[in-house]
């Protein structure tokens, strides 16, 4: 893992020119692709428990051990695949409406889905984001799949307000096998699913790539796919004052003492986790302390801004700035940029300060 964090001893000096606040590509390039971008063709279930005081915890030991040691990769978990047993098993049961004809072409065409889809309510405090698609999100912030016997935007969306830092939702109707497709079945009769998917990110439309696949011969396909996105801010994070709402990342100028206030970046691939942030701003302070300049002396970080980085309007994971003193609006004026044909957007980007 590598973090773009200055030492302290480098920090303190004075300098003509404030640090460069542009986003960091070398620090998001360095960092691995989450495994898991989505639930698995055959999940009917797949509930994700993520712990927040556990990832803040990991975030500032990572934060540690990078200002210790320096740049370094770090070792990469693989999510272990799940055997497919391919033996005509019974699936469990689907619940949705499905098209007198049991071909692909039918399930895309299908009236019923695109109603339903099309009328279907967006509940309080969501906004939508796509609508009748007939592809899923795939994304680094999975948080879980359930599947529903009716297409429920509300209790999907109690669902991901359920779960902490879940911040949007997916709902589909899939088209699946009433058997585990294998040699003696390879392309059994089909079953629709309403599946319910949820996401530590804003979904986008851009986002919805999973258009299907095969299972054997049996062709999995997707219609319906409506997105909605969460409009609430990220919660509070302990020890700091905020959220305050920017319009983009700050980019902040000397201070007027002429001082350079830019501690450097941590970035996180994933879902969006201001908690990471505060950990990384904590666990930068406390390394400093341990570690002051020859004066005794050493730079607290008082201040972090964290945002949602996009890449091509896809979420990509959580973007920590580190600051020794608080910057606010008009500086949040870095609402982007383009690397090479890629361009990386930012959004939900909040200010906190360390509580006086």
């Amino acid at each position: 893992m590598r973090t773009t964090l200055l030492i302290s001893a480098l920090v303190g000096l004075a300098a003509a020119a404030p640090h460069p606040q542009q986003i960091d590509f070398d620090e998001i390039l360095s960092e691995p692709t989450p495994t898991q971008t989505g639930p698995s063709v055959d999940a009917v279930s797949d509930p994700v428990d993520y712990n927040a005081a556990v990832a803040a915890a990991s975030a500032s030991a990572a934060v540690t051990s990078d200002l210790a040691s320096g740049p370094s990769k770090r070792d990469v978990v693989e999510l272990q695949n799940v055997e497919k047993r391919g033996d005509c098993a019974k699936q469990p049961d689907g619940y949705g409406p499905k098209p007198a004809t049991d071909t692909v072409d039918a399930f895309e065409a299908y009236q019923t889905f695109h109603d339903t889809a099309n009328n279907a309510p967006t509940p309080q405090g969501y906004s939508l984001s796509f609508k009748d698609l007939s592809a899923s999100v795939n994304a680094n912030s999975y948080m879980g799949l359930y599947t529903f016997k009716t297409y429920d935007t509300i209790k999907c969306q109690q669902l991901c307000d359920s779960v902490d830092l879940c911040t949007a939702f997916n709902i589909y109707f899939e088209r699946d096998p009433t058997v585990d497709p294998g040699t003696s079945c390879p392309n059994p009769p089909s079953f629709t699913n309403i599946k319910c998917t949820l996401w530590g990110s804003g979904v986008t439309k851009e986002a919805a790539v999973n258009d299907g696949q095969y299972r054997n011969d049996f062709h999995v396909v997707i219609a319906g796919s409506n997105g909605y996105t969460k409009d609430n801010p990220p919660s509070p994070c302990d020890g700091f004052d905020g959220p305050t709402r920017f319009g983009g990342a700050i980019n902040a100028p000397l201070n007027a003492a002429g001082k350079n206030t830019y501690m450097g970046v941590k970035y996180f691939p994933g879902l969006y986790d201001a908690g990471k942030c505060s950990a990384a701003c904590s666990a930068n302070t406390a390394y400093n302390s341990r570690h002051p300049r020859a004066d005794g002396t050493y730079d607290k970080c008082v201040f972090f801004n964290a945002y949602l980085l996009s890449k091509n309007n896809v979420a990509d994971g959580t973007y920590c700035s580190l600051y020794t003193q608080t910057w606010g609006k008009p500086y949040d004026t870095n609402f982007g940029q383009y690397r090479g044909s890629d361009y990386y957007s930012v959004s939900s980007s909040y200010g906190f300060t360390v509580k006086a």
